[in-house]
């Protein structure tokens, strides 16, 4: 809406309020209530197509909502052709027609929502992607067959507004009431989409990518593209080559030795002598790490013997590998072997 719309809405008398009681928007019950009816009534004759929805939404219950405008209802109970409508038994043609199923709210919304969509703009090609947007996709590939302008098409497609996540059970509501199911309405749009592409390709050709020159035949020349966009190397500056510097290897970073917390600090220093690694046996955690002896002789008792070259020698008892004990616990078992 441009300026001067506004302009002259705004200079009317009682505005604002006159605009709102304009666009005012009721439901069925709402406007059952406006016209003096029952609210089955209301729906039967909005089914007919006696009265057109403006909007609709869709409730929690994925249930579709309906809205009309309250002027239009107020419009229509004032009309005194109108009266047997309401205040009769409805004729038997359109009880008929009632029966069979007839629901006309859905495509009357359509016409009405595309007769807002063309009055909002005069471009040529907006005009036909409005007429498009009602048409099933098949539909319009059968007539537009140039896969650019089904493309410029769909750039120009007006906004539908939210329909939720795609595939969604409110989704496929929403594509059902947007889409044109009757023969003779989709025969209609068909029709208007066909003129309307005409007149838009005569006004401004559909964008499509442009053609890459051929090279002539026997020409081997060369063609550098120049950048004008990169600025002019200096004099004191080196202008950059294709070459990459050679890498400096990186010092191999050395890493502490891991400490747990839990164990207690190792009581040998650093300068202990380690202890040689058995690569024929390697070190297996359930073997005992404890340091060993060598191999040594223990007097274990000496009976008394004479004074001479043979000597009575007790009986001696060869331990091989035998860990570290104390002295005193030496003692012992020599006292008590004795």
């Amino acid at each position: 809406m441009n300026r001067t719309e506004i302009e002259r809405v705004r200079s009317e008398p009682g505005f604002p309020e006159a605009l709102r009681e304009r666009v005012k928007a009721v439901g069925t019950s709402e406007g059952a209530a406006l016209m003096g009816i029952t609210t089955g009534r209301f729906t039967r004759f909005a089914r007919l197509g006696l009265i057109v929805p403006i909007k609709y939404y869709l409730n929690r219950y994925r249930a579709v909502v309906w809205l009309y405008l309250a002027e239009d209802l107020k419009r229509f109970a004032a009309d005194e052709a109108n009266k047997p409508l309401l205040e009769n038994r409805l004729p038997e043609g359109l009880r008929g027609q009632l029966d069979t199923g007839l629901d006309l709210r859905a495509r009357n919304w359509r016409g009405r929502y595309l007769g807002c969509l063309l009055r909002q703009t005069e471009d040529p090609w907006e005009r036909a992607a409005a007429v498009a947007s009602l048409l099933d996709p098949v539909q319009v590939a059968e007539i537009v067959t140039d896969p650019y302008e089904r493309a410029h098409l769909n750039r120009h497609r007006p906004d539908e507004g939210a329909r939720g996540a795609p595939d969604s059970p409110a989704a496929r509501i929403t594509a059902r009431i947007m889409t044109a199911e009757d023969p003779d309405e989709i025969s209609w749009l068909r029709a208007d989409l066909a003129n309307g592409l005409d007149e838009a390709r005569s006004h401004r050709p559909a964008p499509r990518p442009m053609a890459e020159p051929e090279a002539r035949p026997g020409s081997h020349e060369v063609r550098h593209l120049v950048r004008h966009d990169v600025p002019a190397v200096s004099a004191g500056h080196r202008a950059p080559t294709g070459r990459r510097r050679p890498v400096t290897p990186r010092r191999p970073v050395e890493l502490r030795k891991h400490t747990d917390p839990r164990r207690p600090a190792d009581r040998h220093s650093s300068t202990d002598q380690r202890r040689p690694i058995d690569r024929k046996h390697p070190a297996d955690p359930w073997r005992p790490t404890a340091r060993r002896r060598p191999a040594t002789a223990l007097h274990v008792a000496e009976a008394p013997h004479p004074a001479g070259p043979e000597r009575a020698v007790g009986t001696v008892r060869h331990t091989v590998d035998e860990p570290e004990r104390p002295g005193r616990l030496l003692g012992w078992l020599r006292r008590r072997n004795s």
